[in-house]
Order: structure tokens, then C-alpha cells, then sequence
């Protein structure tokens, strides 16, 4: 082995072994790389053979489970813990749990006012909206103004008086309308064309020519 190859192989060797302890947990080959390619480049095959050399040397513990090694680091390396210990973690691990929780969902309540404010208008955008209020408001209230400023008013009396001009007029429409009907239904009965021919021969002019029709009583 060239000596640039034997001081890569010692420089992953040295990075899994610091990862395994300072982790300590198992890890299957397949793990670390996954776990430590992206920061360090390592190969897989790099991996696996550092993780097995370490092993050889006594570094690292190897177990296999089920067809797969598993690899972690050396406990006999580390301080015994007492029950007490472990109690004490546990709490400690809880504490931190509720913690966590707690920050996430600071977190979530901030990344939700933050989006509400993101979606708000800025100062400058709110002032500009309130002087075209302003500006729409003087406009309507001029035009308000000048309608109560105007002599052209329609009395209720006047109002009345072309309503019922309305009603006498269509009143009478209606009834000529039914009139001509009668009248070129009964010629129509001895007339050898078509009603569309016999209004075009005669001139009549119907209110469907002018897409007009008498408006409701």
C-alpha cells in the first residue's frame, strides 16, 4: 500500500473510530457511510474496511445480526454508571424532551405570525391604500352633495302620475296586440301562405322584430 493510500485509510479509520465513541451506539457499514459520507467523502468500501480493521485491532466490537455486522465501540472503555446514573439521565433526558416540544411549538406560533405579517400590507403600502380612500370618499361625498343640491327632484306626486301613464299605456298595447292577432288569425284561416309571408306581403311588423315585449302588469 502507497504511503497516500495508507494515510487515507488511517484518516477514516481515525473518523469512524471518534464517531462510533462518541455516538456510542450500533451501526451497521451501511449506517456510518450514509451518516458520514456528505462531511468526510468517505467511499463505502473505505468504510467497510476501516470499520472491519478497527475491529481486527480491537478498537471496535463487531457482532453480526442476522446476515448483517453490526459495529460499536468498546464499553469496557467507558466509566461504569451507576443505577443513580441513569436515573439521573433519564430525568435530565425528560426535561430536555419538554423543552424541545415547548420550542417547537414556539417555533410553529412565530413561523405562523410570521407568514400573517408576510402576507400584510407594509406601512408604506397601507398609507398609499388610505389616501386613495381618502380620495374615493371626497369624490362620492361631492357627488352626494350635488344630489342634495339639485332642483330636478321627482315629487311623489309626479312619480305617481308616470306610473300610471305606464299602466294606461301598456294597458293599451296589450289589448291592440290581441286585436291584430284576432285579425290576421282570421284572415289567416282562408290565406293560402305561411303567416311569415303574409306579414311580409301586408308590412306588419311584429313586437319579436324589434326584440320588444310588453313588460309586466
Amino acid at each position: 500500500m502507497s504511503k497516500g493510500r495508507a494515510e487515507a485509510a488511517a484518516g477514516a479509520a481515525g473518523v469512524l473510530l471518534r464517531y462510533l465513541q462518541e455516538q456510542n451506539r450500533p451501526y451497521s457499514a451501511q449506517d456510518v457511510f450514509g451518516n458520514l459520507q456528505r462531511e468526510h467523502g468517505l467511499g463505502k468500501a473505505a468504510v467497510v474496511k476501516a470499520l472491519e480493521q478497527l475491529a481486527q485491532q480491537g478498537k471496535i466490537k463487531e457482532k453480526m445480526y442476522g446476515k448483517q455486522k453490526i459495529y460499536f465501540a468498546d464499553q469496557e472503555q467507558f466509566d461504569m454508571v451507576s443505577d443513580a446514573d441513569l436515573q439521573c439521565l433519564d430525568a435530565k433526558i425528560v426535561d430536555l424532551t419538554a423543552k424541545v416540544q415547548s420550542l417547537q411549538q414556539t417555533c410553529r406560533h412565530m413561523e405562523a405570525e410570521l407568514k400573517e405579517l408576510a402576507s400584510a400590507l407594509t406601512t408604506p403600502e397601507m398609507q398609499k391604500e388610505i389616501e386613495e380612500l381618502k380620495k374615493e370618499c371626497a369624490v362620492y361625498t361631492e357627488r352626494l352633495k350635488n344630489i342634495k343640491a339639485a332642483t330636478n327632484h321627482v315629487t311623489p306626486e309626479e312619480k305617481e302620475q308616470v306610473y300610471k301613464e305606464r299602466q294606461k299605456y301598456c294597458k293599451e298595447w296589450r289589448k291592440r296586440k290581441r286585436m291584430a292577432t284576432e285579425l290576421s288569425d282570421a284572415i289567416l284561416e282562408g290565406y293560402p301562405k305561411s303567416k311569415k309571408q303574409f306579414f311580409e306581403e301586408v308590412g306588419i311588423e311584429t313586437d319579436e322584430d324589434y326584440n320588444v315585449k310588453l313588460p309586466d302588469p
